[in-house]
């Protein structure tokens, strides 16, 4: 398989450290060079098997921690920078998946079980930003992002909690899977896009001028991509495909976050060693790097103070690796 590093057996006790430069750090292009660090390491931060599926990252610039969901097992934890320990942070959740903060320092989640959008306000009370769409229940939102300019809060809502059981709502749809939007003063909703089948992970270009969605659809499995035209996006377009020279199965891209230079890092899964982990991307789509990681890459987010460590939750683990790319939009 060419490139493909199988990384399954490799020891994060440290007793046995990786030779440097780490061989689950990959360029695929002389592009993804100056992002790579060679005296750094892969690093799993965390590990439990009692966790199910590790979702939803998002770095606490202030408290200097990161948050993040184990979905179905209904509860938020987070690593805490300063010791490295991880604790439960909220339980129940209500199923939630992804998690960001605002430019206030708020965190919003996504709610699976709840089927809506909530912000965690300073007096720890809960303020429900979306529940609904003309009259409609939303489905299971998924993941969500803040746009800086205006404070807007773009989400996306597949049908992956109503389908299945550990959150207690498996139903019909009553909505097509789309993208959302909520005005920051008025609180209205709109819907951006259902342009895709099954949106998933999102993020905006440095210059909030193009919002990129990852869709899991079948027969999708792509990341696309729109200009952003005020409160509207238009123009809609494949910007990657996560088919992979070398393999015949085809991966998913979930949570995907950009970089200050303009490149897309995606999570990337469901298809074994040397391909799940991390996919790197450059502005054009082309594939220029990987970090191999042993387990499914569900989401991942830049955090710690010079916002260039990249955390990784992934299956029953939590991944972080230092680069030289800096992360775009965060708080």
């Amino acid at each position: 398989m060419g490139s493909a590093v199988i990384v399954r057996g490799r020891d994060f006790s440290g007793e046995n450290p990786p030779r440097y430069p780490d061989p689950s750090i990959v360029s695929l292009d002389p592009r993804f060079d100056k992002y790579k660090l060679g005296n750094t390491p892969l690093q799993r931060l965390y590990t439990d098997p009692n966790r199910l599926w590790n979702e939803g990252c998002a770095w606490n610039a202030v408290g200097r921690y990161l948050v993040f969901s184990d979905v179905p097992g209904d509860l938020q934890l987070r690593w805490i920078e300063d010791n490295s320990k991880v604790t439960v942070f909220r339980k129940p959740s209500g199923n939630s998946n992804g998690n960001t903060f605002d430019y206030q320092g708020r965190q919003i989640s996504c709610q699976h079980g709840k089927r809506r959008v909530i912000r965690y306000e300073r007096d720890g009370s809960e303020t429900v930003l979306a529940s609904s769409f003309k009259g409609k229940r939303l489905n299971s939102p998924n993941d969500v992002i803040v746009n800086r300019n205006d404070g807007s809060i773009w989400f996306t809502d597949p049908t992956y909690g109503i389908m299945r059981n550990y959150t207690g709502n498996k139903s019909e749809a009553e909505l097509s899977e789309s993208v959302y939007r909520i005005d920051a003063v008025t609180g209205r909703i709109t819907r951006i896009t259902d342009g895709i089948k099954k949106p998933n992970g999102i993020c905006f270009s440095p210059d909030l001028k193009k919002l990129y969605v990852s869709d899991t659809g079948e027969g999708e499995n792509n990341i696309k991509v729109w200009d952003i035209s005020g409160d509207k996006v238009k123009g809609g377009k494949q910007f990657t495909s996560m088919k992979m020279d070398g393999f015949d199965a085809v991966g998913h891209s979930d949570g995907i976050r950009a970089d200050m230079d303009g490149n897309i890092w995606s999570s990337a899964g469901w298809v074994g060693d040397g391909y799940d982990g991390v996919h790197i991307f450059a502005p054009n789509g082309d594939r220029i790097g990987q970090i191999k990681l042993p387990e499914n890459c569900a989401n991942l987010c830049f955090g710690g103070q010079k916002k260039n460590r990249l955390f990784m939750v992934a299956s029953q683990s939590l991944y972080a690796v230092y680069t030289d790319a800096v992360g775009a939009h965060m708080t």
